[in-house]
């Protein structure tokens, strides 16, 4: 199934992630219509976000969709922090499935409640909170929590992380039990393809086209990633002596193209 066809059906159980740099507008579209598609459909949702993620959401949902408002009005489009949340159920440094259960099982049945008991979408952040310190045992704990729950619930799930594809963190060992923890994978943005192709020419010169065709065919065996996070990946595993330059080049030629980033939105969160 196409990325973008996920966002739109993301049937129960569906466990879906994007990873995020700085820009993150391409990604904020992405939850959006995730969480729009589910408004349009009277499901339930539950955002569980930074304040500053949660008024970037508030502010496009209740621009762009006419659904939302009536949703906040009515209980069924529900709002947690996501550093609170995460501080109800970690234990010793590591989620703990029986305070999960009673946190977050309780906020599903509770919007399912205000929903007549439809499907809910719930979005969630607290993942990328324990990336970002680096506790990445307890983030992978939490996914399997996640992935318990929604064996059980009629639900589906967004996780977003702050992982930039084009940094040194991007690794196979760092993000491969992320990555095997969820159903569908989202692009960071699909415009980095071609900034990292355009780096692999200006970078490798002459030796540029046999890496593209080594790239290619490694796209046939990473099936399910989209094709920049296999791009990044596959740089980093097969030329670490060129990656950090490749993918810089990329970077910059991204800076160059896009326009200026949007002012912050200051829309209130209830």
């Amino acid at each position: 199934m196409a990325w973008s066809s996920v966002l739109e059906t993301a049937g129960p159980k569906a466990h879906v992630v994007q990873f995020y740099g700085e820009d993150d507008r391409f990604f904020i579209r992405n939850v959006c219509r995730y969480l729009s598609e589910g408004l349009k459909r009277r499901e339930g949702i539950l955002i569980i976000a930074s304040p500053e993620h949660a008024r970037a959401f508030v502010a496009h949902l209740t621009n762009t969709d006419s659904y939302a408002l009536r949703a906040l009005e009515d209980g069924r489009l529900v709002f947690r922090d996501a550093q609170a949340t995460l501080d109800q159920i970690i234990v010793a440094g590591a989620p703990d499935q029986q305070r999960f259960d009673a946190v977050i099982g309780a906020a599903l049945r509770e919007v399912q409640s205000r929903t007549g008991h439809r499907r809910v979408r719930a979005y969630g952040e607290m993942v990328g909170l324990l990336w970002t310190v680096g506790s990445v045992a307890a983030a992978i704990r939490l996914e399997e929590c996640w992935n318990e729950l929604l064996e059980s619930q009629d639900c589906s799930l967004f996780c977003g992380y702050p992982i930039d594809v084009f940094g040194p963190e991007f690794q196979t060992a760092a993000v491969d039990s992320i990555m095997c923890a969820h159903s569908h994978f989202i692009p960071a943005d699909p415009d980095f393809e071609s900034a990292i192709d355009f780096a692999i020419g200006d970078i490798m010169g002459r030796r540029a086209d046999s890496v593209r065709l080594l790239l290619r065919s490694a796209m046939r065996s990473w099936e399910g990633i989209p094709k920049v996070e296999v791009m990044a990946l596959w740089l980093r595993r097969n030329l670490p002596e060129h990656a950090d330059t490749i993918l810089e080049r990329a970077r910059g030629h991204v800076a160059a193209s896009a326009g200026s980033p949007p002012a912050e939105p200051s829309l209130p969160v209830q």
